[in-house]
């Protein structure tokens, strides 16, 4: 789940190096010796600085797409582990619940790992960064986020605790649904959370309106009716891709009122926010796993017979996700790190079908087929339309000096001929 951009864009901050180097060899050119060049000397040194100003040029533009396949092929890896990841925790989550059925505690139990998340930011803050700065002064600065006040009880109460709550109810019903349909069910419903996202910005934050995304939205709609229609409208299936929807929704939610409330955050600010989530889950929300336990409600008899293994599986590979989705921005483009998610559908179909556990029916192949068409029409940029003129625009450009060629071509031997003829011509006088 896509929850923090930067304020100060990410992608801005990766490319500052080849933009400021190009700014600082722009601003370094001398003009003044290639306007006011009069004598041959002056003419020699002014060719000197173009050939040497064509260089950096040249130079510049061998760092930028350098840049740019670099991303692309970090683009590559963080699909892959965006996509083994989100696949991977929700098949162990699957696993989990054959032999610990407690979607709760699980929840609580991967939630809390996110105290983790400003540790390792200010690790690699201290590594990358020039200046050295204690825990404490990193920790007051990214605390401006939440205001001139930093984090206060108030703006704790009124801004932190109720994405906690979206947090746990998002995770809390995606684990409920796993219980009841199979996963890739499940992950393919979740894709909806894209399209709910636009749905919201679009009403509350007045984004712009594209008709590219209200279609994709009506696939999402008409993709979880077909997937409630392949099993034949069961009780059971019906509950489950209500829960999986529900958990789509509050995800939705989540970011559309984040960005309405807190804006954008930087990379130290998102993983102060994450801790502060993680570290509230474990200390307020504890006693909800001891009150489902004592009440029998996710109990076990011992905790040996509790699969640790399985639930610190989750809840690592839950955490490495979160990660690539926040963080990974810093070394790729965002709709590569999305692509992840919507490839974690069909890779969760091909262990479906290899454990028997999924009937491939024409409905809800169909069904999958238009959620994720529709996630994927969510990912073209704003300006698609734009760009597929342009393209069409520069294919007409490239074929119009082979026309241009042939005529000319042709007017060459009209020419030929004509002074053939006129010294034939010469020759019979």
């Amino acid at each position: 789940m896509k929850k923090h951009s930067a304020r100060v864009a990410p992608l801005s901050a990766c490319n500052s190096p080849v933009l400021t180097l190009t700014k600082v060899e722009g601003e370094d050119r001398p003009r003044e010796n290639v306007v006011g060049a009069t004598d041959p000397q002056a003419a020699a040194s002014a060719a000197g600085v173009e050939s040497s100003s064509s260089k950096r040029k040249l130079h510049c533009c061998i760092r930028v797409t350098t840049v740019q396949v670099r991303k692309a092929l970090w683009g590559v890896v963080m699909v892959i582990c965006v996509c083994s990841s989100w696949a991977g925790s929700t098949q162990l989550a699957k696993l989990t619940f054959k032999q610990f059925d407690a979607p709760f505690t699980l929840t609580w139990f991967a939630t809390s790992w996110n105290c983790l998340f400003f540790p390792l930011y200010y690790i690699g803050h201290m590594c990358k960064s020039p200046e050295r700065q204690t825990p404490r002064q990193r920790f007051r600065e990214c605390c401006r986020f939440f205001g001139d006040d930093g984090l206060t009880p108030k703006v704790f109460f009124t801004k932190m605790a109720p994405f906690g709550l979206l947090w746990i109810l998002t995770n809390y019903l995606y684990l409920q649904a796993l219980r009841k349909i199979n996963t890739t069910d499940v992950s393919a419903l979740f894709c909806c959370n894209k399209a709910f996202v636009f749905l919201l910005s679009w009403i509350v934050l007045r984004d712009r309106f594209m008709g590219v995304r209200i279609v994709a939205a009506i696939l999402a709609i008409a993709g979880i009716v077909m997937m409630t229609y392949a099993d034949g409208f069961h009780s059971h299936s019906v509950i489950g891709i209500t829960l999986v929807v529900a958990s789509a929704s509050m995800s939705a939610l989540y970011k559309v009122l984040f960005k309405m409330v807190l804006g954008s955050a930087k990379f130290g600010e998102a993983a102060l926010f994450l801790s502060i989530v993680g570290s509230a889950n474990f200390v307020f929300i504890s006693f909800v796993p001891l009150i489902l336990y004592f009440t029998h409600v996710e109990y076990t008899s011992s905790l040996a017979d509790i699969p640790w293994a399985y639930l610190c599986g989750v809840a690592g590979l839950q955490f490495a996700f979160n990660v690539l989705v926040n963080f990974g921005i810093a070394m790729t483009y965002p709709k590569l790190i999305s692509l992840g998610i919507v490839l974690s559908v069909p890779v969760n179909a091909m262990v479906d079908l290899y454990t028997c556990e999924i009937n491939f029916n024409t409905v809800r192949l169909i069904a999958v087929f238009i959620i994720c068409l529709g996630f994927l029409m969510l990912l073209l940029p704003e300006d698609w339309d734009q760009c597929i003129i342009q393209l069409s625009t520069k294919l007409r450009k490239r074929d119009e000096p082979a026309e241009g060629s042939v005529e000319a071509g042709a007017a060459t031997g009209l020419n030929w001929r004509g002074r053939a003829r006129t010294s034939m011509s010469t020759f019979a006088h």
